[in-house]
């Protein structure tokens, strides 16, 4: 029980300090010395720029496009229910957000840079320095980014907003923040304490539920797979 419980404890710790789609091309004390604006001051920027802002849980990419517009690739659930463009351009809310990540559908849209900070600081250009492939010339980066404008599947891991902006800047649609969402979920599944951790779970439900295939399978395949996998 005792290893049980350390288990599960170095796991809440792990992703407590992860930020699940958090970008992680370089360490906070760099992000802090490229931080080239703050909260209503942006930066002097050119129309190709490649845009990044904290959220939550993530950080959000877009292009910049000139004129103090910005396009970028975001879950929205509105084009699916209405061709109301006029609804549509409206901000998006976490409601439409959240229901267009489940549906799988997102947009590439036009916003104002005010709209697509939304209250953060924004950092220009940062993965430049990172990233393996040279950026193209910033013209050609803003058309790309034009040429995608409108209805898109999404996929919170595969097609999300940093892979529309690699893809944009550097020809290539790469995202950071799922390498580093993989590489913790790879060192969970190569634990074998996790074998025993959702043996235990299967366990409980069976006792819990009953003696049934919907529990009793799960039970003995998942922690097999991990064992497996490990």
């Amino acid at each position: 029980m005792l290893q049980l419980l350390t288990f599960l404890v170095e796991k809440l710790s792990l992703l407590s300090k992860f930020k699940l789609f958090e970008s992680s091309w370089s360490d906070a004390a760099d992000k802090s010395r490229e931080r080239h604006a703050q909260r209503g001051h942006p930066p002097t920027l050119r129309r190709g720029d490649l845009l990044e802002v904290p959220r939550t849980l993530f950080t959000h990419y877009g292009i910049y496009l000139g004129d103090n517009k910005v396009a970028h690739l975001i879950p929205d659930i509105l084009p699916v229910l209405t061709n109301d463009q006029k609804l549509i351009s409206t901000v998006i809310t976490n409601k439409r957000l959240i229901l267009g990540c489940m549906y799988k559908c997102a947009t590439v849209r036009v916003d104002t840079l005010e709209d697509f900070a939304y209250g953060s600081s924004i950092m220009v250009n940062h993965t430049d320095k990172t990233v393996k492939n040279h950026a193209l010339a910033n013209e050609d980066v803003a058309k790309r980014a034009e040429k995608l404008i409108g209805a898109i599947p999404y996929s919170l891991l595969w097609n999300n907003c940093e892979h529309f902006v690699t893809y944009c800047r550097y020809g290539s649609a790469v995202s950071r923040q799922t390498e580093k969402f993989c590489e913790v979920l790879k060192s969970i599944i190569r634990d074998q304490r996790s074998v025993i951790v959702t043996g235990l779970l299967g366990i409980i439900s069976i006792v819990y539920f009953g003696m049934a295939t919907s529990t009793t399978v799960p039970t003995i395949l998942i922690p097999f797979t991990l064992w497996m996998a490990g």
